[in-house]
């Protein structure tokens, strides 16, 4: 029997495993495919805790946590393997075109502050002093020092790589199709067919979590993750070397090494379906080419898409279920890479330590299921009346 068996190998899953292994537990990872190979592998490395949304400002407090936690995250994974991840904290540059741009700017500046996030505005001097591809059309520019990149997939190689070397048990293409239950406690699961003992099972599946519904559908309740879509390029230019991201309310441009910038990226809500479009790379290059116009000449590397694992309120699912010994860690929508750190840690509190953060609550899997027992219950009610 293992002590936790993870559902899920992508840089959730396999954060877990690492954070678990450290403690001497026995794990196993499960994924479907190759584990690392999806919505980790396409992401795009940006490590902001600004909101990109105002359904994304509850997040924020986990976001600079997890954002502060990352240079150790970083640190323990290389001590452990060789492979280097590429981390660089740079910072970002959010450039403003428009008539309204130095409004906007200093509307985001002062609202960042209320969040505790830093951030200033520069002029546009001293924006192309940092960048000198920043497009001339750019009529404001703000400076996030605290921002970092990564590059997810030497990320997901040095994680896998570390976890092995922890002594996790990694199993690649083994789908996980149900939980097993006895008398109210999670005892294991069930995939390619043969039961899997465990102590603990942790759903990290991403966007196929709510697929993984067992007998009736029940596990649904815990984990409605859908796919979002995003499309995203790479792109090489001898013209431009970027340090910094670059990024406006339309796209971003993200620094590799050896010259690679990454570019992204579209939201569509298209089910799980990975084909590219014209019209999708289209708006990438589009938002790619305002912010830095020497982009054009670019050669294009590589094209590819994800699917992110959104959920209902655009928040994660973190935390235990009301059935002893299952939790849940999905749902991380666009912010995946981020939240890594401090998602394994609070895992790893739960399963270790028994800990129950009250800051976590809002991220509860419990606040799906509880809002259905309540729907299940006033529509009974309406119905008896």
């Amino acid at each position: 029997m293992f002590d936790v068996a993870i559902i899920g190998g992508g840089i959730i899953g396999s954060s877990i495993a690492f954070e678990l292994a450290a403690e001497k537990l026995d794990v196993v990872l499960l994924d479907r495919e190759e584990p690392g190979r999806g919505a980790s592998w396409a992401a795009a490395g940006m490590l902001s805790a600004a909101p990109d949304s105002p359904e994304a400002r509850p997040l924020v407090p986990l976001a600079k946590e997890s954002l502060g936690l990352y240079p150790q995250f970083v640190s323990r994974i290389e001590d452990a393997t060789e492979p280097f991840m590429h981390f660089s904290s740079e910072g970002t540059l959010q450039v403003f075109p428009g008539s309204n741009a130095e409004i906007e700017r200093d509307k985001m500046v002062a609202d960042l502050k209320t969040l505790g996030i830093e951030s200033e505005p520069v002029t546009l001097e001293t924006a192309r002093k940092m960048e000198s591809a920043i497009s001339p059309n750019a009529n404001a520019v703000a400076w996030l020092p605290g921002e970092s990149t990564v590059d997810p997939r030497s990320l997901m190689e040095a994680i896998l790589a570390a976890q092995r070397h922890r002594g996790v048990e990694i199993r690649a293409g083994c789908s996980a199709t149900s939980i097993m239950r006895q008398a109210g406690t999670c005892t294991g699961l069930t995939a390619n067919g043969e039961p899997i003992n465990a102590k603990s099972v942790v759903l990290a599946a991403g966007c196929h979590s709510a697929n993984l519904a067992g007998e009736d559908g029940w596990l649904s309740r815990y984990a409605p993750t859908r796919p979002i879509r995003g499309q995203m390029l790479a792109l090489h230019s001898t013209e431009i070397q970027l340090r910094r991201v670059l990024r406006s309310d339309r796209g971003y441009l993200v620094p590799r090494h050896e010259g690679r910038i990454v570019a992204g990226s579209t939201l569509e809500d298209v089910g799980f379906d990975k084909n590219l479009t014209a019209g999708g790379i289209r708006e990438i290059l589009d938002a790619a080419i305002e912010l830095a116009p020497g982009i054009a000449h670019a050669k294009v590397m590589e094209t590819w898409a994800g699917l992110r694992p959104g959920t209902p309120d655009h928040l994660p699912i973190i935390g235990p279920t009301d059935i002893d010994g299952l939790f849940v860690a999905s749902g991380h929508y666009r912010n995946g890479i981020l939240l890594a750190p401090i998602t394994a840690k609070l895992v790893r509190d739960w399963i270790v330590d028994q800990k129950m953060p009250a800051t976590a609550e809002i991220f509860s899997p419990l606040r799906f299921a509880n809002r259905k027992s309540q729907a299940t219950a006033s529509r009974n009610s309406a119905a008896n009346s």
